[in-house]
């Protein structure tokens, strides 16, 4: 049940350490989570047709989406603010896609608890985006700008996590279609921005460990939603972005000035109450 918060929380901490561009984490990472998928494949027991294999394909591709505007974050305003954030915002277009699409907190304490939580995951998002001068965010107009990144590009992130639920397919069985649809995704992103040059580039290739600690993140989590259910595994993988904030304060030096750590520290409690209220209580 801890695995998918450790590996996420230590997954951007060990990309920011990688001196390289965004594009050449984000190629290193869906490599990675590419060797992991066929590694894998054989142990599982997987009856994909076609429409279901291109379908998680899809879902991979938006991964991306999000993925590399998390990479950008980190490389713009730092990893202690663009994950509070993002997984804010992750959080609450997850949850509004369950309740309008999949018909999700039919109960009216459900939309009660559910909409607390949200406004909770709003307010958390920004006390985490807090700023003031002289701090690893860089200037008020660049973390504005990263902070509407974020906004656009989490939309990858719903859209990946939306895909599987209209699916009846097993989370282990769709792992290698997703991770078929990343690296197509990543090439095609790459082909069009004029950036395969950066396939020879050593980050890219030192970037395969992320790919391994997504994995080890996705395959826990799969496996913790069958034997604890999904409200419980989900809610403890948010974890991830405690771990992951702390971490990029204390082992990447990204500073804050006295009431940047208090807002976040804040910001960090709200989102968590807000993941619980939005999962367990509704």
């Amino acid at each position: 049940m801890l695995i998918p918060a450790l590996a996420w929380g230590i997954l951007p901490l060990a990309v920011a350490k990688i001196d390289g561009k965004p594009t050449n984490q984000i190629f290193g990472t869906t490599v990675g989570t590419l060797i992991v998928g066929l590694i894998t494949l054989p142990f599982i027991k997987a009856d994909l047709d076609a429409k279901t294999f291109w379908l998680a394909a899809l879902a991979g591709a938006f991964w991306v989406i999000g993925q590399l505007g998390q990479y950008i974050g980190y490389a713009k305003v730092g990893v202690s603010e663009t994950m509070p954030i993002s997984t804010g915002l992750q959080l609450i277009g997850t949850s509004l896609v369950g309740v309008v699409i999949f018909g999700e907190w039919s109960r009216s304490s459900a939309k009660l608890w559910g909409f607390i939580g949200i406004a909770l995951l709003i307010i958390g998002a920004i006390f985490t985006s807090f700023s003031d001068k002289d701090t690893s965010e860089g200037t008020e107009s660049n973390q504005v700008g990263t902070i509407i990144m974020l906004v656009c590009t989490t939309l990858g992130f719903i859209v990946y996590n939306a895909i599987p639920k209209a699916m009846t397919a097993s989370g282990l069985g769709i792992f290698f279609p997703e991770s078929v649809g990343m690296v197509l995704a990543v090439l095609i992103y790459m082909l069009f921005t004029k950036q395969l040059g950066e396939l020879k580039a050593k980050s890219s290739w030192q970037s395969l460990l992320a790919g391994f600690i997504f994995s080890i993140a996705a395959l826990g989590y799969i496996m913790s939603v069958k034997d604890n259910g999904v409200n419980t595994a989900f809610v403890v993988s948010q974890l991830s972005v405690v771990i992951s904030t702390l971490g990029g304060m204390i082992f990447l030096h990204e500073r804050k000035s006295k009431k940047g750590y208090a807002f976040t520290l804040i910001g960090l409690a709200l989102i968590l109450v807000g993941a619980i209220l939005t999962t367990v209580m509704s």
